[in-house]
Parts: C-alpha cells; sequence; structure tokens
C-alpha cells in the first residue's frame, strides 16, 4: 500500500458487496447499506447501475475477463465468513477482533453484533478515512465499535492491546480477512502468537493464499496478470501457506483447525448457478484455541 493512500484492493472488496447488494432480494447472498460509503464517484455510479439487467451483465464480463473469478470468490468468502463468525456468537463468543479491518463492515451490517462489542485494527491511513467516512455519512457510530490505528513498522499488537487494555480473558472470534498474503513470514507468525492468548474457546477465521502462487503464478488462472497488477499497485503478496501443512503450523499456538475450504469450494457451497472460474488459490479457514 503506498504511504499517504488506502488500500486500493479494499475499496474493490467493497465494490463487490455494493455491486451483491444491488441484486434482488431473493438473489442476493447479504445486503451492505454502507460499502458505497467507500467508493470513488466512478465506481459508486458503477454500482448504482448495477441494478439494470444489462448493465449487470456487462460488467459481469469486465470484471472476469480482467480478474477471473474475483468477484464471485470475493462475496462467496464473504458470505462464508459472515456465517462462521455466527456460529462462533451462538458458541458463546462475547467480543470480535477485526484484525487489518480495511473497509468491513460487519459492525454495523450484521444484526447478530448488535450487542457484541468489536474492535477494528488498521493501518492509520485506512483506519481514519474509514472512521472519517462512517461520521459524515451517520453522524454517530454505537459505543460498542472501536478503531484502532497500528503501523507495523512502529508498533506490536502487544503494545496496542496493553495500551487499550484488551480482555484476553473472554471467548473472542478474531477476522483476519485478506491480509496474511501482504506480511512476512514472521508477521504472520507473531499475529498467531497474539491471537493464541486469548482464551480457550476462542476462534480465528483467517484468508490465506495457496502458497504455489508465488512460486508458479502460471500454475492458477489469472495468476500472472494479478500478481503483476497488484505489483504496480504497490500490494505485493509475499506469503502464503500450503494447505496440507496449515493444521501442523498451527499446532505451534494450540489452535485446532475446523474447516479450510478454497475459493471454488465456497463458492460452489453460496453460487452453485453462479458459474466462474478463477482466483482458486485463495482460500478461507476457521481454528479454535485449544486450551
Amino acid at each position: 500500500m503506498k504511504a499517504n493512500k488506502t488500500s486500493r484492493t479494499a475499496q474493490y472488496m467493497a465494490l463487490f458487496r455494493a455491486l451483491e447488494s444491488q441484486r434482488n432480494s431473493s438473489e442476493r447472498l447479504f445486503y451492505d447499506p454502507y460499502a458505497n460509503y467507500f467508493l470513488e464517484s466512478k465506481l459508486r455510479l458503477a454500482a448504482y447501475l448495477y441494478k439494470y439487467p444489462a448493465i449487470q451483465k456487462y460488467m459481469d464480463k469486465i470484471i472476469q475477463s480482467k480478474i477471473p473469478g474475483a468477484f464471485s470468490s470475493g462475496i462467496a468468502r464473504t458470505k462464508y465468513i459472515d456465517d462462521l463468525l455466527l456460529s462462533t456468537i451462538n458458541s458463546g463468543v462475547q467480543q470480535v477482533i477485526i484484525l487489518g479491518a480495511g473497509f468491513d463492515t460487519r459492525a454495523l451490517r450484521l444484526d447478530f453484533l448488535e450487542s457484541i462489542p468489536v474492535i477494528e485494527i488498521d493501518h492509520p491511513n485506512t483506519s481514519n478515512f474509514k472512521a472519517a467516512v462512517y461520521k459524515n455519512h451517520l453522524k454517530t457510530l454505537p459505543n460498542r465499535v472501536h478503531f484502532y490505528q497500528i503501523d507495523f513498522n512502529k508498533q506490536s499488537l502487544d503494545e496496542l492491546a496493553a495500551l487499550h487494555n484488551f480482555d484476553f480473558t473472554i471467548p473472542t472470534t478474531i477476522i483476519w480477512e485478506g491480509v496474511t498474503n501482504y506480511l512476512t513470514a514472521d508477521a504472520v507468525k507473531n499475529t498467531f502468537s497474539f491471537i493464541s492468548k486469548f482464551a480457550k474457546n476462542s476462534n480465528v477465521i483467517f484468508t490465506y493464499i495457496h502458497k504455489g502462487i508465488l512460486q508458479n503464478p502460471s500454475s492458477f488462472l489469472g495468476g500472472e496478470k494479478l500478481l503483476q497488477d497488484l505489483n504496480n499497485l504497490e500490494e505485493k503478496w509475499t506469503f502464503g501457506f500450503e494447505p496440507s501443512e496449515l493444521q501442523d503450523y498451527l499446532n505451534q499456538f494450540d489452535m485446532k483447525l475446523i474447516e479450510d475450504l478454497g475459493a471454488a469450494e465456497y463458492r460452489e457451497r453460496y453460487l452453485p448457478n453462479r458459474t466462474e472460474k478463477g482466483y482458486e488459490f485463495y482460500r478461507t479457514a476457521i481454528a479454535v484455541k485449544q486450551a
């Protein structure tokens, strides 16, 4: 991410949610009335026009040609994480922390979080911009939602937690979406170490990319072009997991892998009638703290 700008990929994810929200209520996976707030004017117009079938078909074709599978993967992943989060709330989780929150709007759009404290943590550029946008549109935010800023080059999560008196003793769900692929191996390990300090039965819901795309981009549909585009945006991918090795990796943090699905699998679960290919290197997993 450029030093003086918010993440471009965060805005694209907001666009995907805004587009999905324009579908008929009987067809869409979710409704996000806040996604439009984070779109620049051209993208906001595109989201508005998407409600017209001819425009919808044209835009779907354009997005698929430029970033194969990203749209359907992104919205299916959003719904999948929503459902995983709900399952943890139903199991007794009492707070939610969103790491690298970007333009995630779950704290406001999910009814089942109305009585749950939500802590959002992100880079100052993105976090401050997001808080200002919310303030401009909503005037006030629920007291249960907190925005904290961290520059990982200058501060650790442990320091941030100490500064704001995080409660590690209650069951917590940490959402870590769209972040690990931009970090170093040490940063990923340090973050899992931080997450492991939360109470037994706490959960982490996280996304990652298959390590193979970093080693051989051409082995995945659209992989080479995507990595080049990300480099041009200065949002280069740097880290991935081999799925078969993930449980062994989590063992060192006393975490048990509950589920790990690839994009094709959660698309099939939520979008069986939308046939898109691509983004098969992206995966979403949930793990639970054991003791």
